[in-house]
């Protein structure tokens, strides 16, 4: 997406024309449709400061649960309380029933989740896709008894399953995921289902329609260098990542003692700007004020948690001086500038580069400081050694909406755009290769002036502002296609789908598309292939009308 950001900022209102041939993204994902994990997961999980020690037990997680309501972490937006390995006996029942530890949990599974329910919050659990788990000791894994393990964890109240990779008998992974994901669908219960298979089959290229969210690396440890390497592993991967699909690079570290604070808040910073879920790996009843006040960082966490769910990327990179941007909902920027170098250094960008439209000033609120500046487009700091400077640019004034009244939509610059062959094109078709290479925009004979011109699979978002009510729009596959295009098309505001046209193909006339847009942050226009292959599907939005307050 840098690229797309950075191309972005330098169109009109003509909008797309000429975007061309530079735009190289992948495909979106096809994620799981159930209205789970539309924003990262945050919560907490045990392991990092536990492991397997006797510390871990009943009376901790419901301390954590407890500080969550009382330090403001809850209303931060962190919901799960996950436990990790190491709550279950060392065999199963009679039946073949998982056993919790009555050392650990004498009250059990299903009384503890009650008491995380209780407070507002969500109960996450662990186990894995093999024999045995991962802990010294291996207790039961689930491989083989996927539907019995996701049934009794239903019956629990599990909200949240995070569900590793160890013991596996070189059973194909994709093969023992999607068990479990059918396994747990068919309980009816609503649970986020983490995939935690460490990256090993690059689960990112297939587990969107599997899990919410895939571990990306192996392990995380307390260790500058570990932090370092598992961003660096991650940050190439944002074109996988989107509302119910996040590549995960493992849990928060922030508290335990083995960084700085200033590599602290570079952690936190960078899993915000990669979109990653926030899952708190310190034991909260030691925590210092320090580590709350790094933890519960409004600013940033918004970042992280923003609607429109893009992964930010790196615009550049060089000795050592690293420039994250991420697009948010509200058209704004957030931006980080990361030293990972031994010594201070100044590190720069523009408002260009990091996908702004032209502009006279920008608005610049540093998210840790607290403090605001304005710039002509230069967008710099001096940043401490392994430190960060993180900050929400806008333009001055902000983000214009689309005008009052009704007007045409591809006369408007979008947010953010993907597209699965060659360029988005406006008022003209996809040619799927050089910008400008379409014709005119024609559905079964129908001709259009106006509109824009895509390949399936792909994105197009607009900044809405919550003034808009209503969009109208013709769809169909280009006349220009052969006889196998197929698509479906979708309308969404921010996260809710308010308009589908169905799989339409070259034998189809245009459909008609009204959306219902009231108080939408971003509209979002969704191709998807329609199942054959990406083959000519050449996708119209023909004469899409927008009407805003």
């Amino acid at each position: 997406m840098g690229t797309v950001l950075s191309l972005l900022a330098s169109l009109g209102a003509a909008g797309l024309a000429g975007l061309g041939a530079q735009l190289a993204v992948a495909p979106p994902a096809a994620a799981v449709e159930d209205g789970l994990a539309l924003t990262p997961p945050m919560g907490f999980n045990n392991w990092n400061s536990t492991n397997c020690r006797r510390e871990f037990n009943e009376e901790m997680v419901k301390g954590i649960a407890d500080l969550f309501v009382s330090k403001g972490l809850k209303k931060a937006g962190y919901q799960y309380v996950n436990i990790d390995d190491c709550w279950a006996k060392s065999t199963r029942d009679g039946n073949g029933n998982l056993v919790p530890d009555p050392a650990r949990f004498p009250h059990g599974i299903k009384a503890l989740a009650d008491y995380v329910h209780a407070r507002g919050l969500k109960f996450g659990l662990y186990t894995s896709a093999g024999t045995k788990t991962c802990a010294r000791n291996g207790f039961p894994g689930a491989l083989g008894h996927e539907q019995q393990d996701a049934r009794l964890f239903a019956s629990w109240g599990v909200d949240y399953l995070k569900y590793d990779n160890c013991n596996n008998q070189g059973v194909d992974a994709r093969t023992r995921y999607r068990k479990m994901r059918d396994a747990l669908r068919d309980t009816g219960r609503p649970i986020v289902f983490s995939v935690c298979e460490w990256g090993e089959n690059e689960p990112w290229e297939w587990a969107a329609d599997v899990g919410h969210l895939w571990r990306t690396t192996g392990d995380i440890t307390d260790k500058w260098a570990s932090m370092l390497a598992i961003t660096k592993k991650n940050q190439t991967l944002a074109d996988f990542a989107g509302p119910g699909h996040w590549n995960d690079p493992d849990m928060l570290e922030v508290g335990n003692g083995g960084m700085t604070a200033t590599e602290y808040r570079s952690h936190f910073s960078l899993w915000s700007v990669m979109a990653a879920p926030l899952l708190i790996g310190t034991d909260l009843r030691k925590a210092s004020a320090e580590t709350f006040d790094i933890l519960t960082n409004e600013d940033v966490i918004a970042v992280d948690q923003d609607l429109l769910g893009k992964q930010g990327t790196v615009v550049s990179s060089e000795g050592g001086r690293t420039v994250f941007s991420k697009p948010l909902a509200n058209g704004d920027r957030a931006v980080v500038l990361f030293n990972e170098t031994n010594e201070p250094a100044t590190v720069t960008t523009s408002a260009r580069a990091i996908g702004l439209p032209e502009a006279s000033s920008y608005a610049l609120r540093d998210l840790w400081s607290k403090k605001g500046s304005t710039s002509q487009g230069t967008i710099s700091a001096s940043v401490p050694s392994h430190g960060v400077v993180m900050y929400r640019v806008a333009r001055d004034g902000g983000l214009g909406t689309p005008p009052a009244g009704t007007s045409g939509l591809s006369a408007l610059v979008p947010t953010s755009v993907t597209n699965g062959w060659g360029p988005v094109e406006t008022d003209t078709s996809n040619g799927e290769r050089a910008p400008g290479d379409g014709g005119p925009i024609t559905i079964q004979g129908a001709s259009y002036l106006r509109g824009l011109g895509v390949h399936a699979p792909s994105e197009v978002t607009y900044h809405l502002g919550g003034r808009c009510s209503r969009l109208t729009v013709d769809v169909g596959i280009d006349d220009e296609s052969s006889t196998r295009g197929t698509a479906v098309f979708r309308v969404l505001r921010d996260s809710t789908k308010v308009a589908d046209s169905g799989l339409l193909t070259t034998d189809d006339p245009a459909e008609r598309l009204t959306a219902d847009l009231s108080g939408g942050s971003v509209l979002r226009l969704v191709v998807t292939d329609g199942g054959d292959g990406r083959t000519s599907d050449h996708a119209d939005w023909a004469e899409p009308r927008i009407t805003c307050a």
